[in-house]
């Protein structure tokens, strides 16, 4: 009989080796526990997210300057410092250590809105009943009734979507948000809070008696409860109304300029997560060509959203919105049909708010095309732009005064 040839001995020990690999299980980073998996993300996220240092969002890379002075308010912070005092001291020694952060930490910039985030702080879930009162006394203290119930609403649907699916609680909850203090709580030193979760994040910077509320993100998947717990509950359905009122009212010559795409296929929001220092020039209508009553319906749309902070300090944002109306500019993506998802941005020298339909993330497996953008995920971002986010200018100015 013929032997084998060295070439077909080669080729049937290469292929044997080749099933025997083959049958070793391959490590798979989505096989890691979701503990580990979350925690490596955590970190890669923000080693790529803190590897520039802040400078804030701007048209063009430079600060315009002069925007943000250290002034006088006129609207007391003493409910929201004595909150924060309150809330501190209803912690443990152990919780108030891992709680606390300088006023300068990069603490602040640390909040992504994916569930899988490790995050900082004392948790609700963590926080006795008394803890919880406290803390929720913060949230009453620093936001408007709206605000609050916002607040609530995205937390409250955060278990319904745990529930969507099959009751996960692990990784979905009404009780998985942190907050941190960035600062000790003071009447004229500057100091701050965070709330950090799925689809809630607040920054709340404080200097006398002046505040920023920013960056701040909220949203929701699903927006409005199918079953559950929370059947029924809404969130942002006013505000998805009257942006598209507002669109409907565009001549066709003002949305010509205003709709930078009718088409919408994804997600749309530029400024989320670890974008602190993007460039983004105005695009859009300059609200300048907007009629007077449009001009009026734009800053009710805004006032939804900067509304969310107390009522005092929002009427005060307000006037330094109104103050930059002819440099602000009105964007949209998307359809103007009833049923339309879109995309909307706000965007002047001292506030940028966008409003997006987003494509499912959590969902999927409810959805009829997981690929396209639906109503029933949203989020939004608004943003403080040339260097104030975190209340990071006034800051700096403080700083500048205290030297001299």
């Amino acid at each position: 009989m013929r032997s084998p040839s060295f070439s077909f001995i080669i080729a049937f020990a290469v292929f044997v080796v080749g099933s025997v690999f083959a049958q070793v299980p391959k490590q798979n980073p989505k096989d890691e526990p979701f503990p580990q998996r979350a925690a490596r993300m955590s970190r890669e996220a923000e080693a790529r997210g803190l590897a520039e240092p802040f400078r804030g969002i701007t048209t063009d890379g430079k600060i315009e300057p002069g925007l943000f002075p250290v002034r006088a308010s006129g609207v007391t912070t003493e409910p929201v410092r004595a909150a924060a005092v309150a809330f501190l001291a209803a912690l443990t020694a152990e919780q108030r250590a891992k709680t606390l952060f300088p006023v300068g930490d990069d603490e602040w910039r640390k909040w992504m809105n994916q569930h899988f985030y490790v995050r900082q702080g004392v948790s609700f879930q963590e926080m006795s009943e008394a803890q919880r009162t406290a803390a929720f006394a913060l949230l009453r203290a620093s936001l408007s009734a709206k605000g609050l119930q916002l607040s609530r609403d995205i937390m409250k649907l955060n278990h319904t979507l745990g529930e969507l699916n099959n009751n996960d609680f692990v990784q979905y909850g009404e009780w998985l948000y942190h907050i941190t203090v960035m600062g000790e709580p003071s009447a004229d030193k500057p100091w701050g809070w965070q709330i950090d979760g799925h689809h809630l994040i607040i920054n709340y910077f404080v200097l006398r008696d002046q505040v920023v509320m920013s960056p701040v993100f909220v949203g929701s998947e699903p927006v409005i409860a199918p079953s559950g717990k929370f059947k029924g509950l809404a969130i942002l359905q006013d505000e998805q109304v009257r942006a598209l009122a507002l669109r409907r009212s565009l001549t066709d010559a003002q949305a010509k300029r205003a709709v930078l795409d009718v088409s919408k296929t994804g997600n749309n929001n530029l400024t989320e997560a670890w974008k602190d220092n993007v460039v983004l020039d105005y695009a859009g209508l300059p609200v300048s060509e907007l009629s007077v009553a449009q001009q009026k319906d734009l800053l009710a749309l805004a006032g939804l959203f900067i509304g969310n902070m107390d009522d005092g300090h929002a009427k005060v944002k307000m006037e330094e919105v109104r103050a930059h109306l002819g440099k602000t500019h009105f964007a949209w993506i998307g359809g103007s049909a009833d049923d339309s998802v879109f995309y909307f941005r706000i965007h002047s020298p001292v506030v940028l708010i966008e409003f997006d339909h987003q494509r499912p993330a959590n969902l999927r497996h409810l959805a009829k095309d997981p690929q396209l953008p639906n109503r029933e995920h949203v989020h939004v971002v608004v943003r403080t732009p040339n260097g104030n986010d975190y209340g990071k200018d006034l800051l700096r100015q403080h700083y500048e005064q205290s030297r001299h």
